[in-house]
């Protein structure tokens, strides 16, 4: 037996409009279908930004801190900060993360010194709030971001993914598919995209080990 040797199967956007009717039973025919199907993978995208954490979404970002500002406007396409630790002279310090109404009940956010907790004001534009403000300019702020997918402009473009949620996007198109075209399998197709979806995303965790002990802070004997 021989295998191919090859491990390059991608499926562009054209594929998966494919795949998705046939699933429905039907044939992509006009240049509506394809419109039509193009805009619910993109919806399909925006979904799974509501699901949860992507590892292969995830990006590192170093911002540079300026002494006395406390807001900075991040890139529109971050969707959460997982994790954020200040670095000074090659020391790394863990910041905690604030709600909305912990950060708003600060009285003196214009206090400088060593920062130690943020903000993430999640507008369009999502805005980094650091507190206390930062009381140097050679401070970095450190964190893992969460950011958006690449939309699906082109018919020949391929989708930002790893391989193994390819199941889980074709699922997940065919449901979608249906819903305007053929509803009568609705009760079928979510079904398998959802179960395709699970299987990715529990695949996709983060593997480290996750270890649970007692604190004793508050006991009286």
């Amino acid at each position: 037996m021989t295998t191919s040797g090859s491990k390059d199967f991608e499926l562009d956007v054209s594929d998966y409009i494919e795949e998705a009717f046939e699933r429905c039973g039907l044939e992509v025919r006009t240049g509506y279908d394809l419109k039509t199907a193009k805009r619910s993978l993109n919806l399909l995208l925006a979904d799974w930004a509501n699901r949860g954490l992507n590892q292969w979404t995830i990006q590192q970002t170093t911002l540079n801190l300026v002494q006395g500002t406390a807001e900075y406007t991040l890139n529109a396409d971050t969707i959460d900060i997982l994790s954020v630790v200040m670095r000074r002279n090659n020391t790394d310090y863990t910041l905690d993360r604030l709600s909305r109404s912990e950060y708003l009940n600060i009285p003196t956010k214009s206090t400088q010194a060593r920062v130690n907790q943020f903000f993430l004001d999640r507008q369009v534009s999502p805005v980094l709030k650091l507190w206390p403000t930062p009381e140097n300019s050679t401070d970095q702020v450190i964190f893992d971001r969460l950011v958006r997918m690449d939309d699906v402009d082109t018919f020949t473009n391929t989708v930002q993914m790893p391989f193994r949620f390819y199941p889980a996007l074709a699922a997940g198109l065919a449901y979608y598919i249906s819903m305007k075209k053929n509803p009568q399998l609705i009760s079928i197709l979510k079904p398998i995209y959802e179960e395709e979806m699970q299987r990715a995303m529990e695949e996709d965790r983060d593997r480290a080990s996750f270890n649970i002990s007692p604190s004793y802070d508050y006991y009286r004997a």
